[in-house]
């Protein structure tokens, strides 16, 4: 019996070491979970701040790579409006030197334009006195007109000569004092009598004409001798030409356009030096 007591008694604080061991047990236990869980929440944070720092150094990394390209792009620009200030500054150059160019081409063109009005106003001054001192004389027989700004004085044939002669006519000396007094006037301008004639073969008895050119330059000097002789025109001034019949103004198969054809012309030279001289005047003056 003691020694069942005895059992029992040694028993008992096995049981009872046995039971607390069980609680401690079943502690640890819920302890390990738990950490457990807090290591696999730990981890998946850890896995999560991973993956979000390698997000980061992807951005990083291409931040700095787009910083870099802006830099060269930055740099690369700066040097293109360098090279775009030089351009800048050699157009303006240009464009101020093309200007100038064109200012100095403008300023040559008005004065030439100012010489040629000049030109013209002595010019129609000089028709207008002719047709005034003419303006009796029948329109047929004389005309005065202007071709590219040069003056003519066309006299027909049958004013100014008989028929194959180059002995002026009484008549034509009329005309020719008028046309005297107006040239008189007109000290500083040169002028060329031409003879014209059809292309009909000259007819004389004398040797003196041989052909119509003969007759052509003796009605042009026969003018000149008269405006010398009875009108005191400078024959410095004067040039007496021949010109035929390779001149015509008509048709020669025709008797009007043959009667056309035989005439004097009385042509006013221009004066190039002094047209020239007024485009240098001009010129000078634009330049001061």
């Amino acid at each position: 019996m003691m020694n069942k007591i005895l059992i029992l008694l040694l028993a008992v604080p096995v049981l009872f070491s046995s039971c607390v061991s069980q609680k401690k047990y079943s502690a640890l236990e819920t302890s390990h979970k738990e950490t457990k869980d807090l290591l696999n929440t730990a981890s998946v944070k850890l896995n999560s701040c991973i993956d979000e720092k390698a997000k980061s150094d992807a951005n990083v990394t291409a931040l700095r790579d787009q910083i870099n390209f802006l830099k060269a792009n930055n740099q690369e620009l700066i040097n293109n409006m360098g090279n775009l200030t030089t351009l800048s500054q050699k157009g303006a150059e240009n464009l101020e030197r093309s200007l100038e160019s064109l200012k100095e081409k403008d300023i040559r063109i008005t004065r030439m334009q100012d010489a040629v009005t000049r030109r013209d106003s002595v010019t129609l001054a000089l028709v207008t006195s002719l047709k005034g001192a003419l303006v009796d004389i029948n329109d047929s027989d004389i005309e005065v007109n202007v071709e590219k700004g040069v003056v003519f004085i066309s006299i027909s044939d049958k004013l100014l000569f008989r028929s194959g002669s180059y002995s002026v006519t009484n008549r034509a000396k009329e005309v020719l004092g008028k046309v005297a007094r107006v040239i008189n006037d007109k000290t500083d301008l040169e002028f060329m009598v031409e003879g014209h004639t059809d292309n009909v073969p000259v007819k004389t008895d004398s040797n003196v004409l041989v052909d119509n050119w003969d007759l052509s330059v003796k009605r042009a000097t026969a003018v000149v001798r008269i405006l010398q002789e009875d009108f005191l025109v400078d024959p410095a001034r004067m040039t007496a030409a021949g010109r035929s019949s390779y001149v015509p103004i008509d048709d020669n198969s025709t008797l009007t356009g043959r009667a056309k054809n035989r005439r004097t012309r009385i042509v006013v030279l221009p004066k190039l030096d002094q047209f020239f001289d007024l485009l240098e005047k001009g010129m000078e003056a634009a330049s001061n």
